[in-house]
């Protein structure tokens, strides 16, 4: 199968994948766009909205769609790093006595993190190598996870007591942050019938674990020109208030910029976005697209920016405006 033939088997895949999962999740198309980014590529999601949105549905959907294991943790504040990661048991054979490692809900396919920011900073740490490495090391032995390995964590942002904000270093792992919003009357009329009625509608299998990862390695070979590359590099550059890319918003409003994790979260995902549409070539639209929900949860703002209330999306705007996606030089040939 050449190429060509490739691009358009993924394109197809993934409209399949979109229509199973629209059969029980209605509106939030970004939201869904950005999650089977994630999923592809090997990234994490983060989503963040206010109670019955549908963010725990949305990834329950996801798995039905997809046939292969599925993990919910509910996070509390008294959920232990042990509950999620396993824990060694005594295990008694003919008279003796050993200790073997019991497997917690860390592994599997899909993990669903509900509320993550409910649960003390001792255990959400608990994800960092897990989401990292792919694996979690305990008693001195590492175990690997069975690829493909995807964590969509949820959090609320209006409830403030009981939770623990997650720190910058485990904001930084998750490849996306999608801000999850409220239906439209057409749309929640549509959730209304679809919920209240005697009949409940379910996701079919679409695709196996082996498919995801085939769909994976053709994404990460997706080239991207030599310009482009570096337009990214200067978008994030640009995020960075001490950087001499810095657009004007950046150093009066940001403390922080992005991270280079940043900049690797949207060539991966403008590689899936363009073969997604049926090409082998990204394309700058394809990165400014993803510039948003990799970069918002990067960004730290400074006090006379929380105070004015500067949105991270309104700084990656006036970035994306202040970085021409073709580099002077090469205006100039």
């Amino acid at each position: 199968m050449d190429i060509e033939q490739q691009a358009k088997a993924f394109a197809e895949t993934v409209v399949k994948l979109k229509a199973e999962i629209g059969k029980v999740i209605v509106g939030h198309g970004e939201i869904v766009d950005k999650t089977l980014i994630g999923f592809v590529t090997g990234g994490h999601i983060l989503l963040e909205g206010v109670p019955g949105l549908g963010k725990t549905m949305l990834v329950r959907t996801l798995a039905d769609a997809v046939e292969v294991t599925f993990s919910r943790i509910q996070f509390t504040p008294d959920l232990m790093p042990a509950d999620i990661t396993g824990t060694n048991i005594v295990v008694e054979e003919d008279g003796r006595r050993r200790f073997e490692f019991q497997k917690g809900p860390i592994f599997g396919n899909i993990i669903l993190a509900d509320e993550i920011n409910r649960a003390t900073p001792k255990t959400q740490s608990a994800l960092l190598e897990a989401m990292q490495e792919g694996s979690v090391t305990f008693a001195g032995h590492t175990f690997r996870f069975e690829q493909p390995f995807f964590v969509l964590a949820t959090q609320n942002p209006i409830e403030m007591e009981g939770t623990y904000p997650l720190p910058e270093a485990q904001l930084d792992r998750f490849m996306f942050k999608l801000d999850v919003k409220s239906p439209s009357v057409a749309e929640l009329a549509s959730i209304f019938e679809g919920t209240t009625g005697a009949e409940k509608k379910q996701a079919g299998k679409v695709v196996d674990g082996k498919r995801i990862l085939e769909m994976r390695a053709l994404a990460e070979q997706v080239p991207i020109a030599q310009h482009l590359n570096e337009y990214v590099a200067r978008i994030v550059l640009a995020t960075h208030p001490e950087s001499p890319e810095a657009a004007g918003i950046v150093k009066q409003f940001v403390r922080v910029g992005s991270s280079p994790r940043g900049g690797q979260a949207i060539i991966k995902g403008a590689k899936m976005v363009a073969l997604a549409r049926g090409r082998y070539n990204v394309s700058a639209d394809d990165i400014r697209e993803c510039a948003f929900p990799a970069l918002r949860h990067r960004l730290i703002l400074n006090f006379e920016g929380e105070a004015e209330g500067i949105k991270p999306d309104e700084v990656i705007a006036k970035v994306l405006e202040h970085v021409p996606d073709i580099p002077e030089r090469v205006r100039r040939l």
